[in-house]
C-alpha cells in the first residue's frame, strides 16, 4: 500500500492513517474532542498527540465539554503534574475555555457539526494532489473559519490548526491520489451527503 508520505512506520501512525484521518466525522463530540487535540498539537508532530491521546482522554474526563467546562484551579494543577499529557498551561487553559465556549454555542441551537459541514456545504472537499509537498497548511478557507471560531471565543484555533482539523475530520479530501485512502475517503464522503 502507497500510503500518504507523511505516515512514518510507526504502527499508531498508520493505524491512524489507514482508520481515522479523512474520514467524514458527524459527531460533536468526536469533532470537539480532536478539535482540543489539534490545539495541544501546535508546535508539535501528530504522533506526539497520538502516544498521548488516551492518557489525554482520561485526564480530561473523556473530553466531556460539561466537565471541562467546570474545571477549577485544584483540577488545573492536576493537569499540569500530568506526565502523560503535554503540560502547557496556556493549551490546558485554552481547553477549558474552548468546553465552556462549545456549550454556549450549543446552547444557541449550533453544534460543532452543523458550524463545520455548513463551511463545506455538507459536503467533503475533495482535492487530488499528487505528492505531499502539493498540500497547503493552511488555505484562505481555514483563515475565515479561524477567524470566526477566535470571534466564538474559541482559543488555539488558528488558520493552519484549523485545516489540520479540516483534513483529520474529513471536512476535506487530502490524502494524494496514489494513496488507497484517497478513494475510500471520497466514497465515504459521498455516503455523508446521501445520508
Amino acid at each position: 500500500m502507497e500510503r500518504c508520505s507523511w505516515v512514518n512506520d510507526d504502527p499508531l501512525y498508520i493505524k491512524y492513517h489507514d482508520e481515522e484521518w479523512g474520514v467524514p466525522e458527524l459527531s460533536d463530540q468526536a469533532l470537539f474532542e480532536k478539535l482540543i487535540l489539534e490545539g495541544f498539537q501546535a508546535g508539535l508532530s501528530w504522533i506526539t498527540i497520538l502516544r498521548k491521546r488516551e492518557n489525554f482522554r482520561k485526564a480530561f474526563d473523556g473530553f466531556c465539554p460539561e466537565k471541562i467546562a467546570r474545571y477549577g484551579d485544584k483540577k488545573l494543577i492536576s493537569l499540569m503534574a500530568d506526565t502523560g499529557i503535554i503540560r502547557n498551561r496556556a493549551k490546558i487553559e485554552a481547553a477549558v475555555s474552548n468546553a465552556k465556549t462549545y456549550l454556549d454555542m450549543k446552547e444557541s441551537g449550533r453544534g460543532l457539526s452543523v458550524f463545520f459541514w455548513d463551511c463545506v456545504d455538507g459536503q467533503p472537499l475533495q482535492n487530488n494532489f499528487k505528492t505531499f509537498a502539493d498540500i497547503p497548511a493552511k488555505t484562505d478557507m481555514s483563515a475565515k473559519v479561524s477567524k470566526e471560531l477566535k470571534r466564538l471565543g474559541f482559543k488555539f484555533v488558528g488558520p493552519t490548526t484549523v485545516y489540520a482539523h479540516f483534513q483529520a475530520m474529513g471536512l476535506v479530501n487530502d490524502h494524494v491520489i496514489t494513496c488507497p485512502r484517497h478513494r475510500a475517503c471520497a466514497e465515504l464522503g459521498k455516503a455523508i451527503v446521501q445520508t
